[in-house]
């Protein structure tokens, strides 16, 4: 299948390792123009893979914390590249803060890591993503459906990039450019593996939370994600805007009976 991304350029923040960077090698190897942004470097074995797939793509090694930095940022993109087509906005990470052991001043520190670059890469790339007529999506997370019990800071940051997702497919439809979130539950990235290793039998807390995962009773692969990232931003899925896409194999929405024997 064709996806008609042929040399059109997408930024991925995140996009240095986990689902970020599944969704920059997926986009590059349709002939795509992957940007990646990330506080991380890309490891040489993936730099090899990039090359490997196109020679166009960028790497920009950035804080995004540091959010007074976008600006000059996306004009260097645009130096390079001279457009931008899609935005992924994905860089984040759970950082468990529990309201009962949390000030609003480290509310505020984690949105600055987990919320606020999302409204300012959407707002650099506005104008190019117009003249595109392109696309946004942004990685949230179930935990803004859902809750998690411990992660107040992380779970309203997420439940907000869906609000943005929502106000920003309608402020944006006359533009064309097309809005939507997707919203993974269990992935196995190499966050989670890290945090699996918390237990004294990895393999066996994998297995009990899998088993609450209706499809198949396994995570959701990286690649899966991509998949599914990259046909939303194609202009295949050209009348789709505003969508929370669950990826989770049924984890949210499907009837907790069904993981009963």
């Amino acid at each position: 299948m064709d996806l008609k991304i042929k040399d059109k350029v997408c930024i991925i923040t995140g996009g240095a390792k986990g689902i970020g960077y599944g969704i920059a090698r997926l986009w590059a190897s349709e002939g795509g123009i992957s940007v990646i942004i990330s506080r991380s470097q890309l490891e040489k074995e993936k730099q090899e893979q990039m090359k490997a797939l196109s020679q166009n793509y960028a790497f920009y090694e950035c804080d995004l914390k540091e959010y007074e930095k976008i600006p000059a940022l996306i004009e260097k993109i645009i130096a390079k590249f001279g457009s931008i087509y899609a935005l992924v906005n994905n860089a984040g990470a759970n950082d468990n803060l529990h309201i009962e052991n949390t000030s609003v001043k480290e509310l505020i520190n984690s949105y600055e890591n987990n919320l606020f670059h999302y409204y300012a890469m959407s707002k650099e790339a506005l104008p190019y993503l117009k003249k595109e007529q392109g696309s946004i999506l942004n990685i949230v997370s179930k935990t803004g459906i859902t809750g998690q019990g411990r992660t107040s800071a992380y779970a309203s940051a997420k439940a907000a990039q869906m609000g943005f997702t929502r106000e920003w497919a309608c402020a944006f439809a006359k533009d064309n450019v097309r809005v939507n979130a997707l919203c993974p539950a269990e992935v196995m990235t190499p966050l989670y593996e890290k945090w699996l290793q918390n237990f004294k039998d990895p393999k066996a807390q994998y297995e009990k939370i899998a088993s609450f995962i209706p499809l198949g009773h396994r995570f959701t692969t990286i690649e899966e994600i991509a998949y599914t990232a990259v046909f939303t931003l194609s202009p295949l899925a050209s009348h789709t805007t505003g969508q929370i896409l669950n990826v989770d194999g049924g984890y949210v929405h499907l009837d907790r009976a069904l993981n009963w024997d």
